[in-house]
């Protein structure tokens, strides 16, 4: 019971670490790579607040050294998952009667923990495990997911909770209170991001839902490392119970429970409209209408005007394409740049790419580190030698498997705007340019809307005023997230809330009370003060 009205602090944006050389960050990140590095640990299945040994293993490997064995993951099998349901569906009476204030208390604790004695082991543990960069792991896997704790439950006192109805009339009381959905939520976590992978859960959580959450296999290391901060946070067992195991193995005994209130999904556009198909097929076997939240594929654009600047189009080109390796949602895949611009570009983005060191991410100097296993890497063999055999290689255009899952960086142009590399996701550190007439601009841009299935993220350069507007409007529909003289990467929690449409999600934005308002089912109350006794109208005197 609350005895005062509380507010949460306002929150703000974790800054970011530099980890310079000689910095105090830089060092003691290094000691904790040092010991992640020389140990090997076992992962279990967290099912409430126990840790389940399975025995069924499979080994986790460095994507940049993939001899390297990481971890040994048990795998869940159908008992397991049944098993997280129940956990799940019995800690919900005593979680989502838990005051709002002292939920929110847990990942305001989980959000300092990791800005302080944690950040170090979730950063690393993304760094082996994810194959990012120092900066990657650190915008991600610190930065991000501090935010979305902090600004999450900021949101949910001041845009969920304080909603209330504008009007009660004399004798009338009306009120509203947000509810927990009615059920489970089931959350399904990507590899490539660990703040997304870690929200998924944690959002519904706040508003007394609880869950199953599956990461992803290969993000299984970040993950754990996850599930323990929340519980040293206070997360009590049960609330968030963590499944790691292969997607049907997972997914089919889940989707069959009628409990099941929610899905909440980042990854591939294939496996979101199989599961979308599955939870409607079952509609009539559910005790409600489960509530659908996904963010999926992406073939991002940036389409350059001829008044734009080329130095910052070749920057917003390198970093938009080809930081972490390209396995962004968001990352650059296509661009659509003016002829009269492309010569200097294309040198440009070739010097870039020449002086970008790719290696084993321990090495802080590094730039580009390996693809996260070998199925992508295989899959991104066949573009590259797609790109080798119809297109012209600016950059690039290799790939070496004999320590890690390592692919160029590499850029290509095509003549056919229609080309399989300009429509399909790639996922890859693969960015191809089709180069257009200058007096083509309306044409170019009604390339860039119907090429793609995708909606996620896109990009205009130019100085150019009118054609900022001219894009801005005829690419309405084409991005959820739409920049302007900047990469199409990079958006931050409380600026730039994420989600796109068409093929790419549902747009609930992440990173704001619009996707919050979806792990909430609303009551209305209406309370009058003093009941009428005659049932009489006047009308009818």
């Amino acid at each position: 019971m609350s005895l005062g009205r509380f507010h949460v602090p306002r929150p703000f944006n974790e800054p970011i670490k530099d980890y310079a050389p000689g910095s105090p960050e830089r060092a003691s990140l290094e000691a904790e790579i040092a010991r992640q590095s020389s140990e090997v640990i076992e992962i279990p299945c967290v099912i409430g607040g126990e840790r389940i040994f399975s025995g069924n293993v499979w080994e986790l490997t460095m994507p940049c050294d993939h001899s390297h064995v990481l971890a040994r993951v048990h795998m869940a099998g159908e008992e397991h998952v049944n098993a997280a349901v129940d956990a799940a569906e019995a800690a919900r009476h005593d979680w989502h009667r838990m005051p709002w204030e002292e939920r929110a208390a847990v990942f305001l604790r989980a959000a300092d923990l990791l800005a302080g004695p944690w950040r170090d082991r979730l950063n690393v543990a993304t760094m082996l495990g994810q194959s990012k960069t120092c900066r990657e792991a650190e915008i991600d896997a610190a930065c991000e997911i501090i935010d979305f704790w902090r600004f999450n439950t900021w949101y949910a006192e001041t845009s969920i909770y304080a909603e209330q109805p504008p009007i009660s009339p004399p004798g009338v009381w009306n009120r509203m209170e947000a509810r927990p959905l009615d059920g489970f939520v089931f959350s399904i976590g990507p590899f490539n991001f660990t703040s997304i992978a870690l929200n998924l859960p944690t959002a519904p959580a706040i508003f007394g839902n609880t869950g199953v959450w599956k990461p992803a296999t290969t993000g299984a290391l970040s993950a754990w490392y996850g599930m323990q901060l929340l519980e040293a946070a206070g997360l009590p067992p049960g609330v968030i119970n963590m499944v790691v195991g292969r997607g049907a193995t997972v997914g089919n005994p889940v989707l069959a429970r009628k409990e099941l209130a929610g899905l909440h999904f980042t990854g591939s556009t294939g496996t979101f409209q199989r599961l979308w198909s599955s939870i409607g097929n079952n509609l009539s076997h559910y005790t409600q209408y489960p509530r659908i939240v996904g963010e999926t594929g992406g073939k991002d654009f940036l389409i350059a005007h001829s008044s734009a600047d080329v130095a910052g189009l070749a920057t917003a080109v390198l970093r938009g394409a080809y930081e972490y390796q390209g396995q962004k949602c968001s990352a650059l895949s296509r661009l659509y740049c003016p002829k009269s611009l492309w010569p200097e570009l294309r040198d440009r983005v070739a010097a870039g790419l020449g002086e970008m060191k790719m290696g084993d991410v321990r090495d802080l100097s590094v730039f580009l580190g390996a693809v996260i296993d070998e199925p992508a890497f295989r899959g991104h063999q066949e573009y590259l030698a797609i790109a080798n055999e119809s297109g012209n290689v600016v950059a690039g255009g290799g790939s070496d498997d004999s320590r890690g899952w390592f692919i160029d960086a590499t850029f290509v142009e095509v003549a056919d705007p229609r080309h399989k590399l300009m429509e399909e996701e790639i996922f890859g550190p693969i960015c191809t340019a089709f180069v257009y007439d200058d007096a083509k601009w309306s044409e170019a841009l009604d390339l860039v809307d119907s090429t793609s299935p995708y909606a996620l993220t896109g990009a205009v350069f130019a100085d150019d005023r009118r054609a900022i507007a001219e894009a801005t409007d005829r690419l309405r529909f084409a991005a959820g997230n739409f920049y302007v003289n900047d990469k199409p990467t990079g958006a931050v929690v409380g600026q730039q809330p994420f989600g796109g449409a068409r093929a790419s999600g549902t747009n609930d934005k992440a990173g704001s009370p619009l996707n919050l308002q979806r792990w909430v089912s609303y009551r209305t109350i209406k309370e009058t003060t003093v009941p009428a006794t005659d049932w009489r109208y006047p009308y009818l005197g």
